[in-house]
């Protein structure tokens, strides 16, 4: 194996690391494990449940109009599909990773239904793999697209 072929290898791997770590963190949101405590930080209330649901629907409508507005360039993966195009417009015009801000937000919307440790674990994990996901996706967009720096300089977020 050449120096670029592993260099391309253990880029691939890591990507998809990534696309696994952010649906397993997902998917963990959804199941209630019982050898992990549960334990809340705070009581839950009704403000609490009621803050949290919104932060899930609002964020659920970005990411549905988000993934409308990227269209036939939608991938998991933070590498550029072959022929995608830059989308500038919609709700990328106000900023420029729609999708995984919502994830983000779910994630807080349902720790702040919970109010547990075990969920803001969850939310901070989230958080970080995106954030690996969005600094290697716009390493792709930069060298892909040339009016990409523009674009980012623009839209800030």
């Amino acid at each position: 194996m050449t120096k670029f072929q592993l260099k391309f290898f253990l880029k691939a791997t890591y990507e998809i690391i990534l696309v696994f770590l952010q649906f397993f963190i997902i998917s963990l949101h959804f199941f209630k494990l019982e050898f992990i405590p549960q334990k809340q930080i705070i009581q839950v209330s009704s403000l609490s449940n009621l803050v949290g649901l919104l932060i899930i629907i609002i964020a659920f409508i970005i990411l549905l109009v988000a993934i409308k507005d990227l269209g036939r360039n939608l991938s998991p993966f933070p590498r550029t599909l072959n022929n995608s195009n830059l989308v500038t417009t919609g709700i990328y015009r106000y900023t420029r990773h729609p999708m995984y801000y919502s994830l983000i937000f779910i994630s807080f919307g349902v720790f702040t239904t919970k109010l547990s440790i075990y969920y803001l674990l969850l939310s901070i994990s989230l958080c970080l793999i995106i954030k690996f996901k969005i600094a290697l996706e716009e390493q792709y967009l930069n060298n892909k697209f040339r009016n990409y720096l523009l674009y980012k300089k623009e839209v800030k977020y």
